[in-house]
């Protein structure tokens, strides 16, 4: 890509940026939110037409007009929005627009079926290819998105926050598989906020801020701190943490005792106000369901008390929020906004359901609570009237938090609170959550993520197939022991 613009009336998003990739090269693209990285890759994959610059492929020159023309050049873009139709199969999904045909003229379904399992098969996955796409979970169906890049002869494949929703064994199939198509000559465009990624499957880097390429180089090269100024543009006080404050006060709000549910079962735990408490474990390990039910969304067993009430099992979800119970839930863009919607009625939505004593909403008062939340955490917005999806994902996730705060929450449930968000505003949401300890509320933070873990936690409980396997204390938090607690190895027979 050759001095690559990219003008939105009078916003210029990408500006004069230069990259090359090498025929069999796996090349990381980063930058926070907003830096003008899915803005360059649209313009390479046709979905934009830049302002000025060139696409050059094999030493010609090429005009990627659209979508269609991308995938005859053989470039195509698995979006970190996923790009699929949930009321048709996946097998459907995977040929849209690109169906195959008898000479009859009539679908050759049999074909498409079999090249579907196929590809799916390279991905060492066992979706059935006749699956209804809206039957599939988030996971399964980022992994049809990738498997879909597979199905076609590819010279470049695009990838956009790729394992936002894998565990890690997928991750590590689509990286396995990822080699294979490399030996092949296949390039890759990975773009991706996890720096162990990165440096795990990428050669070289590019790095973009406001739009313009500040940095490349290679990975072996660099570490991830360095990789992280040039993508921010500052030096991280990674320090800060380590001084971690507990704010935790005698008061419990919320007290589980011989807590089960779906996936998980005996789970005892108090939780204190001024309180961070992580929760953490692998895939199956019940830290999803168990999220579930703290929100009232899913039945349960034993015993739950909130605020010094004991919570009945199948009490609704409105219930919890009532007694100031917040949810700020994983798959940010699938469970946590309202797509269609404004800034300000995504804003608005808890206080309405919790708080709100008329069925009649009064603009200049939402106004003014959204103004309130925008100004206390610094969220980056300009006309609250425009919809949520104009916003970057670390704002969009302030604006989750400040509907809670606005609806007067005291025990706030954030299940991967940073997915897919960058760098730099991770560290704002870090801040934050120590910040909304300090102002008494009491926090649990579901994460896979140990250096998040020991941001902000003051006790993790680690589970391991359902259970509470561990309970680590601030002074024992250590990517060490949060892997040898959740997979287990302290129970294993030697």
């Amino acid at each position: 890509m050759k001095d690559i613009v990219v003008d939105f009336g009078p916003v210029r998003a990408v500006d004069h940026v230069n990259i090359t990739i090498g025929p069999g090269e796996v090349v990381g693209l980063l930058g926070e939110n907003g830096a003008g990285k899915s803005t360059l890759m649209n313009a390479l994959a046709g979905a934009i037409s830049p302002t000025h610059g060139e696409v050059v492929i094999d030493g010609s020159r090429k005009t990627v007009s659209n979508v269609k023309v991308a995938a005859q050049l053989g470039i195509r873009f698995i979006h970190q929005e996923l790009n699929l139709c949930n009321d048709l199969k996946v097998f459907e999904n995977m040929f849209l627009g690109e169906e195959l045909r008898r000479p009859t003229g009539l679908l050759d379904t049999t074909t498409m079926i079999a090249r579907c399992r196929e590809a799916l098969g390279r991905m060492r996955t066992h979706i059935n290819p006749e699956t209804v796409v809206g039957d599939l979970q988030a996971a399964e169906k980022q992994l049809v998105e990738c498997a879909k890049a597979l199905l076609f002869k590819s010279q470049l494949i695009i990838m956009d926050e790729p394992s936002t929703a894998l565990t890690t064994e997928e991750t590590e199939n689509l990286f396995e598989t990822m080699r294979t198509l490399k030996t092949e000559g296949v390039s890759f465009i990975y773009i991706s906020h996890k720096m162990p990624e990165l440096f795990e499957i990428c050669e070289r880097y590019y790095v973009l801020r406001d739009g313009v390429l500040v940095a490349e180089g290679k990975f072996a090269e660099v570490d991830d701190s360095a990789i992280t100024e040039l993508m921010i543009g500052r030096q991280l006080a990674h320090d800060v943490f380590d001084d971690h404050t507990d704010n935790t006060r005698p008061e419990v709000l919320v007290k589980a005792e011989n807590l089960s549910g779906a996936g998980f079962e005996d789970v005892n735990f108090e939780l204190h106000v001024g309180e961070v408490l992580a929760i953490t474990g692998l895939q199956g390990s019940g830290c999803g369901q168990l999220a579930d039910v703290l929100f009232g969304a899913a039945p349960f067993g034993g015993t739950l008390t909130v605020k010094g009430r004991r919570v009945r099992s199948g009490s609704n979800v409105r219930s919890f929020m009532r007694r100031g119970v917040a949810m700020v839930p994983r798959m940010r863009k699938e469970r946590g906004i309202h797509n269609d919607l404004s800034i300000m009625d995504n804003h608005n939505m808890a206080y309405i359901n919790a708080r709100a004593r008329t069925p009649w909403i009064s603009k200049p008062a939402a106004l003014k609570r959204y103004e309130r939340e925008r100004k206390s955490l610094s969220i980056k917005a300009n006309n609250p009237a425009n919809p949520i999806t104009s916003l970057s994902g670390g704002n969009q996730q302030k604006i989750i938090i400040g509907k809670w705060l606005e609806a007067e929450a005291d025990v706030l449930l954030l299940d991967n609170p940073t997915q897919g968000i960058d760098v730099g505003t991770k560290f704002e949401i870090y801040h934050l959550i120590l910040a909304l300890a300090k102002r008494e509320k009491a926090i649990v933070v579901f994460s896979a993520e140990p250096p998040e873990i020991h941001k902000v936690a003051d006790v993790c409980l680690v589970m391991f197939k359902g259970r509470v396997n561990a309970v680590l204390e601030r002074d024992q938090i250590t990517e060490r022991n949060l892997m040898f607690y959740s997979t287990g190895a302290n129970l294993r027979v030697s």
